[in-house]
């Protein structure tokens, strides 16, 4: 049995559980890095380009963090996950960036992903890896289907509303009924930009605590959102931030949330391109703010910008109030 370490960054809130059944089932362990600490961070600066953004450097930190401690580092490419979309570039080259960068690793299994024309490579990557771990053919497809089983019953719980830290653990402590009107924000961003609650300043925490219920995009399913995203004027080429503008264009339709908060990290392309074109989109529809994050971002500032934006939805929803009250008086 050996043990395959997993970073927990980047697309492991996407992919986890997937992962995890697929090697489990070929009889394997699977080791996650740490929670993101300072420590991780400082790591992944010094190992990291400079020109790489956060999450790159935050990956880094991870891989560092695992790499006493496995037989295997599992960093698959990830090229293309739907037909004639593709993924970032630091996706696509993310195991080369990481033999690059990080000394004395243990050896990479890197699963080449592309479901663009390369369905084949992709199933042939697939049973490269599963030789190199001893599995026949036969085995690799069965934990293939678990992995997908698992992914399934994933997506599943976070379209129930469930956090992706509890969709990953497959359980949610028991809360409290919230209490009604609550505020609907809709953050939109990667998993990785705001579901590791150290590097995202904990987004999240502290829009509940100001009163604010929160959404993602992950509530929703991926064919819908392609579909919303197709709506665009723009089409766009990236599977992840297609999801994020398809998002958008679902709660600028359907205003079931008060405002929306876009999340982006410094220095990424993609993302500066489509949160772009989604701010025209929104932007005297619906309130919108967007939000740039790097390894220099202090709480401060993100407090006063959150307290802002959430104190100018509300100030907007009196009025609207107020204004339907004396409609309906004088009617």
């Amino acid at each position: 049995m050996a043990k395959v370490g997993i970073p927990r960054a980047l697309f492991y809130y996407d992919y986890f559980p997937l992962w995890q059944a697929f090697f489990e089932a070929l009889g394997h362990q699977v080791m996650v890095s740490d929670a993101t600490n300072k420590g991780i961070l400082e790591d992944g600066i010094k190992r990291a380009v400079d020109e790489t953004c956060l999450p790159v450097k935050l990956y880094m930190g991870h891989v560092q963090n695992l790499r006493d401690r496995v037989d295997y580092l599992f960093i698959p490419r990830l090229v293309s996950l739907e037909e004639k979309h593709f993924s970032c570039p630091k996706f696509i080259g993310l195991p080369d960036m990481v033999r690059g960068c990080v000394p004395n690793l243990p050896p990479i299994l890197d699963v080449l992903v592309d479901l663009t024309d390369n369905k084949k490579l992709t199933r042939s990557s697939l049973l490269e890896l599963g030789k190199l771990l001893g599995a026949s053919p036969a085995q690799v497809g069965g934990a293939y289907q678990a992995g997908l089983q698992a992914h399934r019953s994933y997506r599943a719980r976070l379209k129930q509303g469930w956090s992706h830290e509890e969709g990953i653990r497959g359980s949610r402590p028991e809360t409290l009924a919230e209490p009604e009107n609550l505020l609907r924000v809709a953050l939109l961003s990667h998993p990785y930009n705001i579901c590791d609650s150290w590097a995202s300043n904990n987004l999240m925490g502290k829009l509940k605590r100001m009163g604010a219920a929160v959404t993602t995009a992950d509530a929703l399913s991926l064919g819908y959102l392609r579909q919303k995203a197709n709506t665009l004027s723009e089409q766009i080429y990236w599977t992840f931030e297609k999801k994020l503008a398809g998002a958008a264009m679902h709660y600028l339709e359907t205003r079931e949330v008060d405002g929306i908060i876009l999340v982006m990290a410094f220095e990424c392309g993609p993302d500066s391109l489509v949160t772009e074109l989604i701010e025209r989109e929104v932007r005297d529809k619906l309130p919108v703010m967007t939000l740039c994050m790097d390894e220099h971002t202090g709480e401060a500032g993100i407090m006063t910008r959150l307290e802002a934006f959430v104190d100018m939805i509300v100030r907007q929803k009196s009025r609207q109030e107020a204004a339907a009250a004396k409609e309906w008086a004088e009617a």
